[in-house]
């Protein structure tokens, strides 16, 4: 039991936040995102009752990767690009821990973009939070695989000419078994999506819009700021009506376009809002597609999930099935097998 654990009523020790916060001064800039979505992780974790040593965090590289530096867990920073492909061995050999990739939207889907779909279309049954803020912070401010067109940075003075990738269609596209977003200044609905990501079996991405003070401040307010969230941020929930702006706008399909309804003119109702259906693709991918468009808000929550097989189950599963139809085998006996020679020294010669 952790130092100052008190026991559960059942005798288990009762973590807090406490005992997931490592030893390690946190080197954010001061006022980054980052921290608000640490501090969700680890008020979460004591909730899902994993044992801590089973607990793994595998990062990439960028600011968002020192992640597992601060959680008080197994974790490994590894190098850009590649936490999918770690994450995955180490899933395949050790299925029973649970793990986490902490990544960057620089990281994820820029060199690591062809990682990122390999694992989600595997359906590895990981949790990845993509921290997306637009833009490269700890290289300085260039723009990134998710900066609007027309970004002025360090890299793009006369403004970027490059279409951005739109993360959760990406992963839909990819056939990731669950896509959510969420944002690092709404924690309450962050964790729900975490903690919906991790009873999820199989590849859970979640995106987080990440505010980067020191180089894009700001991007994502009129989505996070009391006076502009009411009327830009649309919540997804399953089996629910599409409303926002506090009950006075919906959403309908207009065919397969969706448009914003007055609910309040008398000309539309409730029941003429579409009722969002978590488990419907298409739905998913119409709903994803609301991409920064004013005209629009932009979605939030659950866009899919889907029950499917993970991949450490069908491997261990193969595995199992072909040692109980060869035996064991032999490690030994493999290396020798097959077109193999023995090099003999040459006698030495007689001597008188």
């Amino acid at each position: 039991m952790p130092p100052g654990a008190k026991p559960a009523g059942d005798g288990k020790p009762r973590l807090t936040r406490k005992d997931f916060a490592s030893d390690q001064d946190v080197r954010w800039c001061p006022g980054c995102g980052d921290y608000a979505i640490l501090a969700t992780v680890q008020r979460l974790l004591p909730e899902l009752d994993v044992p801590r040593e089973n607990i793994v965090f595998i990062s990439g590289i960028g600011c968002s990767s020192r992640f597992p530096y601060y959680m008080n867990t197994y974790g490994m920073h590894s190098i850009h690009g590649r936490a999918p492909a770690i994450a995955t061995g180490l899933k395949a050999s050790r299925p029973e821990l649970d793990v986490w990739i902490i990544t960057g939207d620089g990281d994820a889907l820029s060199i690591g973009g062809n990682h990122l779909i390999h694992i989600l279309r595997r359906n590895l049954n990981v949790q990845i939070l993509l921290f997306n803020n637009q833009i490269y912070g700890l290289t300085k401010g260039q723009y990134s695989p998710t900066s609007e067109e027309g970004k002025i940075t360090k890299s793009s003075p006369y403004g970027s000419i490059d279409h951005p990738f739109n993360p959760v269609a990406l992963a839909l596209g990819a056939d990731a078994t669950f896509v959510a977003r969420s944002m690092d200044r709404d924690t309450k609905h962050l964790q729900e999506m975490l903690r919906r990501a991790h009873d999820h079996r199989g590849a859970a991405f979640v995106e987080i819009y990440q505010n980067c003070n020191i180089f894009n401040d700001g991007a994502f307010f009129q989505f996070t700021e009391r006076d502009t969230k009411p009327k830009r941020a649309l919540f997804l929930e399953h089996g629910k009506p599409l409303v926002f702006d506090e009950g006075r706008k919906g959403i309908r399909l207009d065919g397969f376009q969706p448009e914003v309804i007055d609910l309040t003119d008398g000309r539309w109702s409730l029941d003429d809002c579409l009722v969002y259906d978590e488990t419907n693709r298409e739905l998913a991918h119409i709903m994803a597609r609301i991409f920064f468009r004013p005209d629009l808000p932009q979605p939030f929550g659950v866009f899919y999930r889907e029950e499917r097989p993970t991949y450490e189950d069908l491997l261990h599963r193969q595995i199992a099935e072909v040692t109980a139809r060869k035996g064991k085998g032999d490690l030994q006996a493999l290396l020798q097998s097959g077109d193999t020679w023995v090099i003999e020294p040459e006698p030495a010669e007689a001597t008188e």
